[in-house]
């Protein structure tokens, strides 16, 4: 009898959907992990406008830069006073969908652009979007618990950093659901089904890394851009998936999640923390991030309990010395 063996494809018709600026550092290595992967995605939707073009093509990827978008007018319902100002420039959910509209394929991967890709995550996310179609599915992340040297980021290129020299360099969020164990190096990997498990913990997803069809991502609306800045967008995509019955899973398909600085809590971002609270609750009657809302409130920053039924309202911005202290220069995770 002949065997005949079938070479397996070097690229899947995949789009990959990322958005940044200012993160290039980041991006790079992100690239980096996408171009080594077992497989490479057919293309890798950047929303972007400030990436070297000529530092893109070291990369054996199709990469489609696009530019950012601009956020567009806030429903005055939502302001957090009649004379509001706020700047939230890099708009995530509106650029995210944007992404999603220029891309060719019905496979949608989004990524954010601190995460490095462990060699078989597109490849495994991929067939299990092949057997689950109609579902949403998110990812592994781990938290590498230092910024990678300009040498690993070079190794990372080459293709000579390992999975099991970024495993030892993270750890989990042991606050967050994770898989007891997930194939380690050594093990064949590509050739073996990572696990995969069905939650009905919509609240547990993040938009870190996930994966969904076009057609669902079409059907949920995408990301609402309601949402200004920071916070709430991820867990209103994810509601709104719940109350469209859409299957949720949890995949053990690793990414490394780039270390970068943070506030806890962050008070960086209290204002449009405050407005997508406001948004979130006025959709959903349910008050998203508490465990942000809960030290905002404990300092006096805002009023609210948890239990309240009428929009939070600012008391007081943080002065500057509470900001400092609230600045962490290495976080592994938030």
């Amino acid at each position: 009898m002949t065997v005949v063996n079938v070479a397996k494809p070097t690229t899947l018709p995949v789009s990959v959907i990322t958005t940044c600026y200012g993160r290039n550092r980041h991006l790079y290595n992100l690239l980096s992990s996408l171009a080594q992967g077992s497989v490479r995605p057919d293309e890798v939707i950047i929303v972007n406008d400030d990436a070297d073009p000529e530092r893109l093509a070291q990369f054996s990827l199709n990469i489609v830069q696009i530019p950012t978008t601009t956020q567009a007018p806030l429903d005055s319902a939502y302001k957090i006073s009649e004379n509001e100002t706020l700047k939230t420039g890099f708009d995530i959910g509106r650029n995210r969908n944007s992404g999603a509209a220029r891309a060719t394929h019905d496979t949608l991967i989004f990524l954010d652009v601190d995460c490095i890709v462990a060699p078989t995550f597109i490849e495994q996310l991929n067939a299990k979007l092949q057997v689950h179609p109609d579902a949403l599915l998110m990812g592994q992340p781990r938290y590498l618990t230092r910024p990678l040297t300009d040498a690993e980021g070079a190794q990372l290129q080459q293709g000579t950093l390992s999975k099991a020299q970024l495993s030892k360099l993270s750890v989990y969020n042991p606050y967050r659901y994770n898989f007891e164990s997930v194939i380690e190096d050594g093990v064949a990997e590509n050739d073996k089904q990572t696990p995969i498990e069905q939650t009905q913990d919509y609240g547990a997803f993040w938009s870190l890394c996930f994966a969904i069809s076009r057609t669902q991502f079409e059907q949920i609306g995408g990301f609402d851009t309601q949402y200004v800045g920071y916070g709430a967008e991820d867990t209103d995509f994810a509601f709104t998936v719940r109350a469209l019955n859409i299957d949720f899973y949890l995949t053990a398909d690793v990414i490394y999640h780039q270390q970068h600085s943070v506030y806890r809590p962050p008070l960086n971002h209290l204002d449009s923390i405050v407005i997508n609270a406001n948004r979130f609750y006025d959709k959903w009657q349910h008050w998203p991030m508490a465990g942000w809302l809960t030290p905002f409130a404990n300092m006096g920053l805002i009023d609210w309990q948890a239990d309240q039924q009428q929009f939070i309202s600012i008391v007081r911005q943080p002065n500057t010395a509470e900001i400092e202290a609230a600045y962490c220069l290495d976080a592994a995770y938030v």
